[in-house]
């Protein structure tokens, strides 16, 4: 009975092993080049979201024809706001994943495809999160940074459109 909890065990720590092992997290550069990487990305969004959506309501009240199709617009204006902020997180993950092999990886897609990465991005930012790419290494700090800057920033544009259909959508 004793040999046989034995073997079970090994079998479980086998397949409950790490994908990354703690040796990875060793590398200080890599470590603060991530957390470095992330914070640009963060703060780029942040700028872009807060900047797209300032020029957004500053641009409906001058748009021609009916109120209501502003509401149209500002929503097409949020969803590139969007489509840039997760180009910006692709781009942070592409450029580190090429620059040095210890930032980590996507299991799941091939290395060097951008449109991938832009894939993961979308799928991260999002929150949908398939499973279908795995991220291992310390990039898995700027993954699970941009899934919260996705939502957050997704919850802004909530917000924001609310108040411009408040504005613009019962006035016809």
């Amino acid at each position: 009975m004793g040999r046989a909890i034995e073997l079970a065990w090994r079998d479980a720590s086998a397949i409950l092993q790490p994908l990354v092992q703690v040796d990875d997290y060793r590398h200080w550069d890599i470590n603060l080049g991530v957390v470095g990487a992330t914070m640009v990305a963060v703060a780029a969004c942040v700028l872009l979201h807060y900047e797209g959506l300032t020029l957004i309501s500053r641009s409906l009240p001058h748009m021609g024809g009916k109120k209501r199709r502003r509401v149209l617009a500002g929503i097409f204006g949020v969803l590139l706001v969007h489509v840039l902020e997760i180009w910006v997180f692709a781009l942070a993950l592409f450029g580190l994943l090429w620059a040095d092999p210890r930032f980590g990886a996507l299991r799941g897609i091939t290395p060097g495809t951008l449109f991938d990465h832009v894939y993961f991005s979308a799928v991260t930012y999002s929150t949908v999160g398939f499973g279908d790419v795995i991220p291992e290494g310390p990039i898995r700090f700027l993954v699970g940074t941009e899934a919260l800057t996705g939502f957050v920033l997704i919850t802004w544009s909530a917000s924001f459109t609310y108040l411009e259909m408040e504005r613009y959508w019962r006035r016809e």
